[in-house]
């Protein structure tokens, strides 16, 4: 790894445990101020006698790693899995994670990163450290995989983004929509000015309930909407049956701020010389990640689709030319060594 690819690691890890630290820290702080506790604290009992009261037993770190140590196996377990289809780039493998993150980090965990999380990380309100352990280790998890490999998190783990490319693997690829290339690159942009949009919202009125009518997320928790949110739900949902990860590429703000996190990815995929001119992955790329012979790091999501064509030595042409390449030295090889074998006899 770089010199800058360790500096861009090290900030991470810093910033999610600081971060973990600041939010326990200012909880602890807040209920300190807090005019009520202030005031009962000051109030002698009502019968007049100060009676020293027996002291409860405060939860320690082990209680608290005893009560969460479920949570935290299960989302590591998760995270294996999803890691290790990553490497090794196995269609199966993915899919199956697919669904366990729509099964486990959707309908029973309900804990996708969310824009809410980006507005607790502006106003210093995020969860408590110490009792949400399981979410500060799925937190860390997309941090770092984003500055190491790009947008795994979109890509792999986040359970609507799974749902979508579930379905888009069972709808009939004759009912999609193919978004031309020009409109796609610049509907691309518009995640990224919801993004500014709803920051601009947050730190303006401080309130972060705006976030179910940028984010379909709470879809998975079947909380009580308004009868527009879920209509809106219902568009969108069939709109992405026809255009396929619709929500993910052009509406998605934590989208868009991982994209802009993905600019400081240390391990990206590799390109040959021959993807100058080729274009067969920027064809079958489903996310519009690859525009000539480069690789968009904002849009990419590590689908492997690229990669596995990489390795396919019947399609790329970088292994066509170099087998064809190694094909005619060979001939020129025997038929040098024949003129030799002629000259000597």
């Amino acid at each position: 790894m770089t010199p800058a690819g360790w500096r861009g690691l090290f900030a991470a890890l810093v910033c999610v445990v600081a971060l973990g630290a600041w939010s326990e820290k200012d909880s602890a702080y807040a209920a300190q101020q807090d005019p009520a506790h202030v005031v009962a604290a000051a109030q002698p009992p009502a019968g007049g006698f100060d009676f020293p009261d027996e002291e409860e037993e405060l939860p320690t770190w082990a209680d608290d790693l005893r009560a969460q140590a479920l949570d935290l196996a299960l989302v590591a377990a998760f995270s294996v899995l999803a890691f290790v289809s990553f490497f090794r780039k196995s269609v199966r493998l993915k899919y199956i994670t697919l669904a366990a993150a729509v099964l486990y980090l959707g309908f029973y965990k309900s804990q996708l990163i969310s824009i809410v999380n980006v507005f607790g990380l502006m106003g210093g309100n995020l969860p408590i450290f110490r009792y949400n352990l399981a979410w500060y280790l799925l937190a860390a998890i997309t941090v770092v995989s984003t500055v190491l490999w790009g947008r795994v998190y979109c890509g792999r783990i986040c359970a609507f983004g799974a749902f979508t490319q579930l379905v888009d693997a069972i709808v009939p690829a004759r009912w999609r929509v193919n978004v031309p290339r020009a409109i796609e690159r610049r509907a691309a942009w518009i995640k990224y000015g919801i993004l500014a949009g709803v920051i601009g919202y947050f730190l303006i009125t401080k309130d972060p309930l705006i976030y179910p009518y940028v984010e379909p997320f709470w879809m998975f928790g079947l909380y009580g909407r308004t009868a527009a949110l879920w209509a809106g739900l219902g568009v969108l949902l069939v709109a992405t049956v026809f255009v396929r990860n619709l929500y993910c590429r052009f509406l998605c703000p934590v989208g868009a701020a991982l994209g802009i996190l993905s600019n400081l990815t240390v391990f990206r995929i590799k390109r040959w010389s021959e993807c100058n001119t080729c274009k067969i992955c920027e064809k079958a790329c489903e996310w519009g990640a690859i525009s000539g012979p480069k690789i968009v790091l904002s849009e990419c999501v590590r689908c492997d689709d690229c990669e596995r064509l990489y390795e396919d030595t019947k399609k790329c042409p970088h292994h066509l030319i170099i087998i064809r390449k190694a094909d005619i030295l060979a001939r020129r090889g025997a038929g040098v060594q024949a003129q030799g074998s002629g000259l000597r006899a």
